[in-house]
């Protein structure tokens, strides 16, 4: 576990691709995320780190073709697949992934895939060599979720930091006490049309009222993209946001886990999250923005 801006990311994926024999045309890593937009975030660290290398690194993700995934894997066979679990474990039980040179398994955001995922992570996790190398890299990790990597891992190597660590040094954090829910909306004009800002991102509990908050500030005339699509929707809103052709994103805390959007300027919480260790992502690391506003009721 380790705080956010540090390259978590950077650090697994040099330690993945000096596991790789380039000369072999096999799978031999797996990184699994929670969400698809990571995962492709991901592969672009992978291809990038590893361009000189000749690496091939796919991106298994569902929300697109089942057919096409298959034939891209059988014609390909991908040194490093990052994918999220429910499309890896489609692959493997169909065996177009082959689990006889994997060497290592990378779980990122791993408090959330062994909360969420535990069940689908075990049976990946069975059908892979047992000799394999396993890491888990979060930015948080209760207690529970230590417990469950026992599954997993035989006396591993832990580097751990505080709570107090994990908020980036610059971020300032405010709350706006807004006494009644029907006040919120009020308050988040107020505060766009009040501050200074390139883009923001806005988080909500549910995909309703990502929705529903969408379609309120497009009423305003603000420029509003909200995550909670299709795939093929879903890979434009983030295109479009991550080139500056939107200013205001909508979306459920899922979308928080190693998103990196850099000229986001405020992040806010309309509701707050349910799940406290997401206020500390939230707030330290999806984007690294000068200013925080966390609302409560």
């Amino acid at each position: 576990m380790n705080k956010s801006g540090t390259g978590k990311t950077g650090t697994y994926v040099i330690s993945v691709l000096q596991r790789i024999n380039v000369t072999i045309k096999e799978t031999q890593a797996i990184i699994l995320a929670p969400t698809r937009e990571l995962a492709h975030q991901i592969q672009k660290v992978v291809l990038s780190l590893g361009d000189y290398m000749g690496v091939c690194c796919h991106a298994c993700v569902g929300g697109t073709s089942f057919c096409q995934e298959i034939d891209t894997l059988k014609s390909s066979s991908p040194h490093i697949i990052v994918g999220t679990p429910g499309r890896v474990f489609d692959m493997l039980m169909c065996r177009v992934i082959s689990p006889r040179a994997i060497q290592m398994l990378v779980l990122d955001e791993a408090d959330w895939m062994l909360g969420q995922d535990k069940d689908q992570i075990y049976k990946i996790f069975l059908k892979l060599p047992t000799n394999i190398q396993v890491v888990l890299m979060s930015a948080t990790m209760s207690p529970d979720v230590l417990e469950v990597t026992k599954i997993f891992m035989q006396n591993p190597k832990k580097i751990l930091v505080t709570k107090e660590e994990l908020t980036l040094e610059g971020i300032r954090q405010f709350y706006v006490n807004t006494e009644k829910e029907e006040y919120k909306l009020e308050t988040l004009f107020d505060l766009y049309e009040t501050l200074t800002i390139s883009q923001a991102v806005t988080f909500v509990n549910t995909s309703r009222k990502a929705e529903w908050l969408a379609q309120r500030l497009t009423s305003e005339d603000f420029t509003v993209l909200h995550g909670e699509m299709e795939q093929s929707e879903r890979d434009v809103v983030m295109k479009e946001f991550r080139s500056g052709s939107s200013r205001v994103l909508i979306t459920t805390d899922l979308m928080a886990r190693g998103i990196d959007v850099q000229h986001v300027s405020v992040v806010s919480n309309y509701d707050l999250p349910t799940n406290v260790e997401n206020l500390w992502l939230i707030s330290s690391e999806v984007v690294f923005p000068p200013f925080y506003l966390q609302r409560m009721n």
